[in-house]
Protein backbone atom coordinates (compact mmCIF):
# COMPACT_ATOMS: atom_id res chain seq x y z
CA UNK A 1 0.00 0.00 0.00
CA UNK A 2 1.24 3.59 -0.40
CA UNK A 3 1.98 6.10 2.17
CA UNK A 4 0.08 9.38 1.57
CA UNK A 5 1.07 12.45 4.19
CA UNK A 6 -1.11 15.61 3.42
CA UNK A 7 0.73 18.55 3.85
CA UNK A 8 0.62 20.43 7.07
CA UNK A 9 -2.12 22.66 8.35
CA UNK A 10 -0.46 24.17 11.46
CA UNK A 11 -2.28 26.04 14.19
CA UNK A 12 -2.59 24.37 17.93
CA UNK A 13 -3.81 21.02 18.44
CA UNK A 14 -5.11 19.70 21.68
CA UNK A 15 -5.54 16.33 22.20
CA UNK A 16 -5.54 14.03 25.22
CA UNK A 17 -4.50 10.37 25.66
CA UNK A 18 -7.26 7.59 27.23
CA UNK A 19 -7.37 3.38 27.32
CA UNK A 20 -7.16 1.18 30.09
CA UNK A 21 -4.88 0.10 32.60
CA UNK A 22 -1.73 -0.88 31.21
CA UNK A 23 -2.32 0.04 27.54
CA UNK A 24 0.19 1.93 27.33
CA UNK A 25 -0.97 5.37 27.52
CA UNK A 26 2.20 6.88 29.51
CA UNK A 27 4.56 5.22 26.98
CA UNK A 28 3.12 6.04 23.58
CA UNK A 29 3.51 9.62 25.30
CA UNK A 30 7.05 9.36 26.63
CA UNK A 31 7.61 8.18 22.42
CA UNK A 32 5.88 10.29 20.91
CA UNK A 33 8.07 13.17 22.80
CA UNK A 34 11.28 11.63 22.69
CA UNK A 35 11.69 10.54 18.91
CA UNK A 36 10.33 14.07 17.91
CA UNK A 37 13.27 15.44 20.18
CA UNK A 38 10.62 17.32 22.57
CA UNK A 39 12.79 15.87 25.86
CA UNK A 40 15.68 17.74 27.61
CA UNK A 41 18.68 16.20 27.60
CA UNK A 42 18.33 16.39 31.73
CA UNK A 43 15.00 15.23 31.43
CA UNK A 44 16.16 12.31 29.57
CA UNK A 45 19.26 11.65 31.92
CA UNK A 46 16.37 11.56 34.98
CA UNK A 47 14.56 8.74 32.92
CA UNK A 48 17.33 6.96 32.88
CA UNK A 49 18.71 6.86 36.40
CA UNK A 50 15.14 6.23 37.58
CA UNK A 51 15.08 3.24 34.92
CA UNK A 52 18.32 2.05 36.35
CA UNK A 53 17.11 2.18 39.82
CA UNK A 54 14.50 -0.17 39.09
CA UNK A 55 16.60 -2.50 37.37
CA UNK A 56 15.57 -1.68 34.00
CA UNK A 57 17.80 -1.80 31.55
CA UNK A 58 16.05 0.56 28.78
CA UNK A 59 14.63 4.27 29.97
CA UNK A 60 11.03 3.73 30.85
CA UNK A 61 9.41 6.38 28.69
CA UNK A 62 6.20 6.09 30.56
CA UNK A 63 8.02 8.45 33.23
CA UNK A 64 8.22 11.29 31.29
CA UNK A 65 4.77 11.78 32.03
CA UNK A 66 4.15 9.44 35.25
CA UNK A 67 5.28 12.68 37.85
CA UNK A 68 3.50 11.96 40.99
CA UNK A 69 5.62 9.43 43.37
CA UNK A 70 2.74 7.13 43.78
CA UNK A 71 2.43 6.81 40.41
CA UNK A 72 6.00 5.77 39.65
CA UNK A 73 5.88 3.52 42.55
CA UNK A 74 2.47 1.83 41.25
CA UNK A 75 3.53 1.86 38.04
CA UNK A 76 -0.08 3.60 36.85
CA UNK A 77 -1.34 7.29 36.07
CA UNK A 78 -3.25 8.92 38.41
CA UNK A 79 -3.70 12.41 37.60
CA UNK A 80 -3.80 13.97 34.11
CA UNK A 81 -0.34 14.64 33.20
CA UNK A 82 -0.05 18.22 30.86
CA UNK A 83 2.89 18.35 28.03
CA UNK A 84 3.71 21.34 26.02
CA UNK A 85 5.53 20.72 22.65
CA UNK A 86 5.79 21.08 19.34
CA UNK A 87 7.33 20.18 15.84
CA UNK A 88 7.98 22.36 12.87
CA UNK A 89 4.74 21.49 11.35
CA UNK A 90 2.48 22.23 14.67
CA UNK A 91 2.55 22.80 18.68
CA UNK A 92 0.79 20.55 20.54
CA UNK A 93 -1.20 20.59 24.12
CA UNK A 94 -1.59 16.78 25.50
CA UNK A 95 -2.86 15.41 28.48
CA UNK A 96 -2.57 11.61 29.87
CA UNK A 97 -5.28 10.80 31.14
CA UNK A 98 -5.66 7.93 33.98
CA UNK A 99 -7.08 4.26 33.30
CA UNK A 100 -8.74 3.28 36.47
CA UNK A 101 -13.17 3.64 36.85
CA UNK A 102 -11.81 5.87 39.57
CA UNK A 103 -10.51 8.42 38.13
CA UNK A 104 -12.99 8.33 35.20
CA UNK A 105 -13.29 12.36 36.61
CA UNK A 106 -9.93 12.84 35.59
CA UNK A 107 -10.35 11.35 32.08
CA UNK A 108 -13.01 14.33 31.50
CA UNK A 109 -10.82 16.83 32.63
CA UNK A 110 -8.32 15.68 30.20
CA UNK A 111 -11.08 15.75 27.35
CA UNK A 112 -13.19 18.47 27.59
CA UNK A 113 -10.92 20.98 26.02
CA UNK A 114 -9.33 18.54 23.94
CA UNK A 115 -9.84 18.42 19.59
CA UNK A 116 -8.73 15.27 19.31
CA UNK A 117 -8.56 11.98 21.80
CA UNK A 118 -6.34 8.73 21.10
CA UNK A 119 -8.02 5.75 23.13
CA UNK A 120 -5.76 2.83 22.86
CA UNK A 121 -6.28 -0.74 22.98
CA UNK A 122 -3.99 -3.57 23.97
CA UNK A 123 -3.86 -6.20 20.79
CA UNK A 124 -3.77 -8.72 23.21
CA UNK A 125 -6.89 -8.01 24.93
CA UNK A 126 -9.01 -6.23 22.62
CA UNK A 127 -11.95 -3.59 23.34
CA UNK A 128 -12.79 -3.86 26.84
CA UNK A 129 -15.31 -1.95 29.42
CA UNK A 130 -12.93 0.87 29.96
CA UNK A 131 -12.51 1.14 26.08
CA UNK A 132 -15.97 1.35 25.42
CA UNK A 133 -16.12 3.90 28.56
CA UNK A 134 -13.59 6.08 27.22
CA UNK A 135 -14.80 6.28 23.86
CA UNK A 136 -18.55 7.43 25.26
CA UNK A 137 -17.07 9.78 26.92
CA UNK A 138 -15.11 11.26 24.12
CA UNK A 139 -18.72 11.36 22.09
CA UNK A 140 -20.46 12.76 25.04
CA UNK A 141 -17.83 15.42 25.52
CA UNK A 142 -18.15 16.32 21.53
CA UNK A 143 -14.19 15.59 20.65
CA UNK A 144 -13.95 16.39 17.23
CA UNK A 145 -11.27 13.87 16.52
CA UNK A 146 -11.04 10.15 17.65
CA UNK A 147 -7.64 7.86 17.18
CA UNK A 148 -7.76 3.98 17.42
CA UNK A 149 -4.24 3.25 18.67
CA UNK A 150 -3.89 -0.48 18.83
CA UNK A 151 -1.11 -0.49 20.86
CA UNK A 152 1.22 -3.85 21.57
CA UNK A 153 1.03 -5.45 18.49
CA UNK A 154 4.91 -6.75 18.49
CA UNK A 155 2.87 -9.25 21.34
CA UNK A 156 0.45 -10.40 19.06
CA UNK A 157 3.30 -10.94 15.93
CA UNK A 158 2.56 -7.29 14.20
CA UNK A 159 -0.64 -9.89 12.16
CA UNK A 160 -3.40 -7.65 10.50
CA UNK A 161 -6.30 -10.24 11.03
CA UNK A 162 -6.02 -8.60 14.97
CA UNK A 163 -5.83 -5.15 14.14
CA UNK A 164 -8.76 -5.70 11.88
CA UNK A 165 -11.09 -7.71 13.99
CA UNK A 166 -10.20 -4.72 16.96
CA UNK A 167 -10.96 -2.01 14.13
CA UNK A 168 -14.32 -3.39 13.22
CA UNK A 169 -15.34 -3.81 17.12
CA UNK A 170 -14.30 -0.34 18.37
CA UNK A 171 -16.17 1.39 14.89
CA UNK A 172 -19.23 -0.27 15.36
CA UNK A 173 -19.21 0.81 18.76
CA UNK A 174 -18.17 4.55 17.83
CA UNK A 175 -20.67 4.90 15.59
CA UNK A 176 -24.04 3.42 18.19
CA UNK A 177 -22.77 6.75 20.04
CA UNK A 178 -22.49 8.96 17.19
CA UNK A 179 -18.79 9.27 16.59
CA UNK A 180 -19.09 10.02 12.82
CA UNK A 181 -15.70 8.80 12.53
CA UNK A 182 -12.15 7.16 13.39
CA UNK A 183 -8.49 6.59 12.42
CA UNK A 184 -7.17 3.31 13.32
CA UNK A 185 -3.36 3.09 13.98
CA UNK A 186 -1.90 -0.26 14.78
CA UNK A 187 1.30 0.69 17.00
CA UNK A 188 4.18 -0.32 19.29
CA UNK A 189 4.85 2.39 21.73
CA UNK A 190 7.57 0.06 23.38
CA UNK A 191 9.32 -0.16 19.81
CA UNK A 192 8.31 2.81 18.29
CA UNK A 193 6.33 1.17 15.35
CA UNK A 194 4.10 3.90 13.62
CA UNK A 195 4.42 6.42 16.80
CA UNK A 196 6.91 8.64 14.93
CA UNK A 197 8.17 6.31 12.68
CA UNK A 198 6.90 3.93 9.94
CA UNK A 199 7.06 0.79 11.62
CA UNK A 200 9.69 -1.56 9.30
CA UNK A 201 7.52 -4.65 10.20
CA UNK A 202 3.86 -4.13 9.34
CA UNK A 203 4.34 -2.87 5.87
CA UNK A 204 0.42 -4.38 5.57
CA UNK A 205 -0.29 -1.04 6.94
CA UNK A 206 -0.19 2.28 4.39
CA UNK A 207 -1.64 5.01 6.53
CA UNK A 208 0.09 7.83 8.53
CA UNK A 209 1.95 7.11 11.96
CA UNK A 210 0.66 8.90 14.76
CA UNK A 211 2.88 11.81 14.54
CA UNK A 212 1.86 12.41 11.19
CA UNK A 213 -1.70 12.12 11.66
CA UNK A 214 -1.19 14.55 14.17
CA UNK A 215 0.16 17.12 12.42
CA UNK A 216 -1.82 16.74 9.82
CA UNK A 217 -5.49 16.56 10.85
CA UNK A 218 -7.21 19.41 10.67
CA UNK A 219 -8.76 21.75 13.36
CA UNK A 220 -11.64 24.76 13.10
CA UNK A 221 -12.87 23.87 9.54
CA UNK A 222 -16.32 22.81 10.44
CA UNK A 223 -19.49 25.07 10.37
CA UNK A 224 -20.37 24.81 13.58
CA UNK A 225 -18.86 27.25 16.36
CA UNK A 226 -19.87 30.67 14.46
CA UNK A 227 -21.96 32.17 17.32
CA UNK A 228 -19.91 34.78 18.41
CA UNK A 229 -19.77 34.77 22.37
CA UNK A 230 -18.18 37.27 24.53
CA UNK A 231 -17.95 36.99 28.45
CA UNK A 232 -16.98 40.13 29.94
CA UNK A 233 -13.78 39.15 32.27
CA UNK A 234 -13.16 42.80 33.35
CA UNK A 235 -14.03 46.43 32.81
CA UNK A 236 -11.48 48.80 32.24
CA UNK A 237 -11.30 52.62 33.02
CA UNK A 238 -8.02 53.80 33.14
CA UNK A 239 -9.02 57.62 33.91
CA UNK A 240 -6.05 58.97 31.89
CA UNK A 241 -5.52 62.24 30.88
CA UNK A 242 -5.34 60.79 27.35
CA UNK A 243 -8.31 58.63 27.83
CA UNK A 244 -10.37 60.49 29.97
CA UNK A 245 -13.72 58.83 28.93
CA UNK A 246 -12.36 55.18 27.90
CA UNK A 247 -14.50 52.58 28.97
CA UNK A 248 -13.61 48.83 27.34
CA UNK A 249 -14.88 45.52 28.29
CA UNK A 250 -12.29 42.74 28.27
CA UNK A 251 -12.15 39.41 27.78
CA UNK A 252 -11.42 36.55 25.52
CA UNK A 253 -13.45 35.29 22.57
CA UNK A 254 -15.37 32.20 23.45
CA UNK A 255 -16.33 31.48 19.70
CA UNK A 256 -16.99 33.07 16.28
CA UNK A 257 -16.23 37.03 15.42
CA UNK A 258 -17.23 40.41 16.35
CA UNK A 259 -16.81 42.92 13.59
CA UNK A 260 -17.15 47.14 14.50
CA UNK A 261 -20.32 48.37 13.86
CA UNK A 262 -21.71 45.51 14.61
CA UNK A 263 -25.01 45.63 16.36
CA UNK A 264 -25.02 44.14 19.86
CA UNK A 265 -26.49 42.71 22.64
CA UNK A 266 -25.55 42.73 26.48
CA UNK A 267 -27.08 39.32 28.46
CA UNK A 268 -28.84 38.89 30.44
CA UNK A 269 -29.68 42.70 30.51
CA UNK A 270 -31.06 42.53 27.03
CA UNK A 271 -29.54 46.28 26.28
CA UNK A 272 -28.02 46.76 22.69
CA UNK A 273 -26.07 48.94 21.35
CA UNK A 274 -22.93 48.53 18.47
CA UNK A 275 -19.11 48.08 19.07
CA UNK A 276 -17.24 50.98 18.05
CA UNK A 277 -14.18 49.83 18.35
CA UNK A 278 -11.99 46.54 19.15
CA UNK A 279 -8.41 46.70 21.11
CA UNK A 280 -6.23 44.03 20.47
CA UNK A 281 -2.39 43.92 22.05
CA UNK A 282 -2.38 47.65 21.95
CA UNK A 283 -4.18 48.36 18.57
CA UNK A 284 -7.04 48.80 17.04
CA UNK A 285 -8.35 46.07 14.61
CA UNK A 286 -11.95 45.54 12.97
CA UNK A 287 -12.61 41.69 13.78
CA UNK A 288 -11.71 39.75 16.59
CA UNK A 289 -11.96 36.06 16.30
CA UNK A 290 -12.64 32.81 18.80
CA UNK A 291 -9.29 32.64 21.07
CA UNK A 292 -8.65 36.49 20.99
CA UNK A 293 -8.23 38.84 24.22
CA UNK A 294 -9.87 41.83 23.42
CA UNK A 295 -11.10 44.95 24.69
CA UNK A 296 -14.57 45.81 23.08
CA UNK A 297 -16.22 49.29 23.20
CA UNK A 298 -19.34 49.97 22.93
CA UNK A 299 -21.23 53.36 21.28
CA UNK A 300 -24.06 53.69 23.98
CA UNK A 301 -22.72 54.16 27.87
CA UNK A 302 -25.10 50.90 29.06
CA UNK A 303 -24.62 48.73 32.19
CA UNK A 304 -21.98 46.24 31.45
CA UNK A 305 -20.31 44.15 34.36
CA UNK A 306 -18.21 40.98 34.45
CA UNK A 307 -20.21 37.91 33.59
CA UNK A 308 -22.31 39.83 31.46
CA UNK A 309 -22.32 38.00 27.63
CA UNK A 310 -21.82 40.27 24.90
CA UNK A 311 -23.14 38.36 21.41
CA UNK A 312 -24.20 39.85 18.02
CA UNK A 313 -28.20 40.93 18.38
CA UNK A 314 -29.32 38.46 15.66
CA UNK A 315 -28.10 35.81 17.47
CA UNK A 316 -28.41 36.37 20.68
CA UNK A 317 -29.36 32.96 23.09
CA UNK A 318 -32.31 32.70 25.39
CA UNK A 319 -31.79 33.30 28.61
CA UNK A 320 -33.41 30.95 31.51
CA UNK A 321 -33.15 30.18 35.04
CA UNK A 322 -34.25 25.99 34.26
CA UNK A 323 -30.87 24.20 33.11
CA UNK A 324 -31.63 20.44 31.94
CA UNK A 325 -27.84 19.16 31.34
CA UNK A 326 -25.77 16.06 31.23
CA UNK A 327 -22.52 16.44 34.11
CA UNK A 328 -20.31 14.35 35.24
CA UNK A 329 -19.51 14.43 39.12
CA UNK A 330 -16.13 14.78 40.22
CA UNK A 331 -16.46 15.21 43.86
CA UNK A 332 -15.96 12.67 46.45
CA UNK A 333 -19.37 14.28 48.40
CA UNK A 334 -22.59 12.95 46.62
CA UNK A 335 -24.72 15.68 44.70
CA UNK A 336 -28.63 15.02 45.91
CA UNK A 337 -32.02 16.33 45.02
CA UNK A 338 -32.01 19.64 46.57
CA UNK A 339 -28.49 20.40 46.72
CA UNK A 340 -27.90 23.87 47.37
CA UNK A 341 -24.75 25.01 44.89
CA UNK A 342 -23.02 27.96 42.52
CA UNK A 343 -23.16 27.62 39.36
CA UNK A 344 -20.22 28.56 37.25
CA UNK A 345 -21.24 29.66 33.75
CA UNK A 346 -18.27 32.03 31.49
CA UNK A 347 -17.25 34.87 33.66
CA UNK A 348 -20.84 34.49 35.78
CA UNK A 349 -21.19 33.08 38.84
CA UNK A 350 -24.88 32.81 40.17
CA UNK A 351 -26.43 30.75 43.21
CA UNK A 352 -28.46 27.80 41.92
CA UNK A 353 -30.36 24.40 43.57
CA UNK A 354 -30.46 20.59 41.99
CA UNK A 355 -34.34 20.26 41.60
CA UNK A 356 -34.18 16.85 40.11
CA UNK A 357 -31.71 14.18 39.05
CA UNK A 358 -33.52 12.19 36.73
CA UNK A 359 -31.58 9.83 35.52
CA UNK A 360 -27.77 8.00 36.02
CA UNK A 361 -26.09 6.45 32.73
CA UNK A 362 -24.51 3.48 32.76
CA UNK A 363 -21.12 3.73 30.40
CA UNK A 364 -20.59 -0.09 29.59
CA UNK A 365 -24.33 -0.30 27.55
CA UNK A 366 -25.55 3.33 27.60
CA UNK A 367 -28.11 2.12 29.65
CA UNK A 368 -30.12 4.77 31.49
CA UNK A 369 -31.02 4.26 35.54
CA UNK A 370 -34.05 6.05 35.95
CA UNK A 371 -34.93 8.25 39.34
CA UNK A 372 -30.95 8.24 40.19
CA UNK A 373 -31.62 10.72 42.78
CA UNK A 374 -28.31 11.09 43.74
CA UNK A 375 -24.61 11.06 42.20
CA UNK A 376 -21.66 9.97 43.31
CA UNK A 377 -17.82 10.71 42.34
CA UNK A 378 -17.34 9.39 38.55
CA UNK A 379 -21.21 9.31 37.67
CA UNK A 380 -22.85 10.47 34.75
CA UNK A 381 -25.85 11.54 34.83
CA UNK A 382 -28.74 13.73 33.85
CA UNK A 383 -29.41 16.78 36.11
CA UNK A 384 -32.63 20.03 36.21
CA UNK A 385 -31.21 23.03 37.92
CA UNK A 386 -32.83 25.87 38.47
CA UNK A 387 -30.58 29.35 39.05
CA UNK A 388 -31.18 32.14 41.49
CA UNK A 389 -30.61 34.86 38.04
CA UNK A 390 -31.29 34.14 34.40
CA UNK A 391 -28.46 32.97 32.55
CA UNK A 392 -28.10 33.14 28.37
CA UNK A 393 -26.58 29.26 27.67
CA UNK A 394 -26.20 27.85 24.17
CA UNK A 395 -26.63 24.47 24.02
CA UNK A 396 -23.24 22.40 24.13
CA UNK A 397 -23.26 20.66 20.84
CA UNK A 398 -23.33 24.28 19.76
CA UNK A 399 -20.12 25.44 21.58
CA UNK A 400 -18.45 23.69 24.28
CA UNK A 401 -17.65 26.87 26.24
CA UNK A 402 -21.06 28.75 26.45
CA UNK A 403 -22.82 25.27 26.95
CA UNK A 404 -20.88 24.18 29.64
CA UNK A 405 -20.29 24.79 33.22
CA UNK A 406 -19.65 24.00 36.75
CA UNK A 407 -21.07 23.69 40.10
CA UNK A 408 -19.25 24.25 43.24
CA UNK A 409 -19.68 23.75 46.62
CA UNK A 410 -20.78 27.75 48.66
CA UNK A 411 -19.23 26.49 51.54
CA UNK A 412 -15.19 25.87 50.40
CA UNK A 413 -15.11 26.66 46.92
CA UNK A 414 -14.87 22.92 46.14
CA UNK A 415 -16.12 22.17 42.44
CA UNK A 416 -18.65 19.03 42.70
CA UNK A 417 -19.77 18.70 39.18
CA UNK A 418 -19.33 19.85 35.41
CA UNK A 419 -21.75 20.06 33.05
CA UNK A 420 -23.03 20.04 29.10
CA UNK A 421 -25.91 22.04 28.42
CA UNK A 422 -28.94 19.38 26.77
CA UNK A 423 -26.29 17.27 25.94
CA UNK A 424 -26.69 13.60 25.51
CA UNK A 425 -25.69 10.14 23.08
CA UNK A 426 -29.62 10.79 21.67
CA UNK A 427 -28.43 14.53 20.39
CA UNK A 428 -24.95 14.04 18.69
CA UNK A 429 -24.79 17.23 17.87
CA UNK A 430 -23.40 18.66 14.24
CA UNK A 431 -20.59 16.42 12.47
CA UNK A 432 -18.40 19.30 11.87
CA UNK A 433 -15.42 17.66 11.68
CA UNK A 434 -13.29 19.56 13.99
CA UNK A 435 -14.08 22.13 16.98
CA UNK A 436 -12.22 25.85 17.33
CA UNK A 437 -9.22 25.16 18.74
CA UNK A 438 -9.26 27.85 20.64
CA UNK A 439 -12.36 27.27 22.09
CA UNK A 440 -11.57 25.58 26.02
CA UNK A 441 -14.45 24.14 27.75
CA UNK A 442 -12.64 25.78 30.83
CA UNK A 443 -13.21 23.24 33.82
CA UNK A 444 -11.05 24.03 36.31
CA UNK A 445 -11.12 21.38 38.64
Amino acid sequence: MTRTTELPTGGLLRFATAGSVDDGKSTLVGRLLHDSKSVLADQLEAVERASAGRGQEAPDLALLTDGLRAEREQGITIDVAYRYFATPRRRFILADTPGHVQYTRNMVTGASTADLTVILVDARHGVVEQTRRHAAIAALLRVPQVVLAVNKMDLVGYREPVFATIVAEFTAYAAELGIPAVTAIPISALAGDNVVEPSAVMDWYGGSTVLEHLETVPVGQGPAHRRARLPVQYVIRPRTAAHPDYRGYAGQVAAGAFRVGEPVTVLPSGRTTRISAIDLLGRRVAVAGAGQSVTVLLEDDIDVSRGDLIVPTADAPPTTQEIEATVCHVADEALTVGHRVLLKHGTRTVKAIVEDIPSRLTLDDLTLHPHSGRLVANDIGRVRIRTAEPLPVDSYADSRRTGSFILIDPGDGTTLTAGMVGASFADPGPADGAADPAEDAGWDF
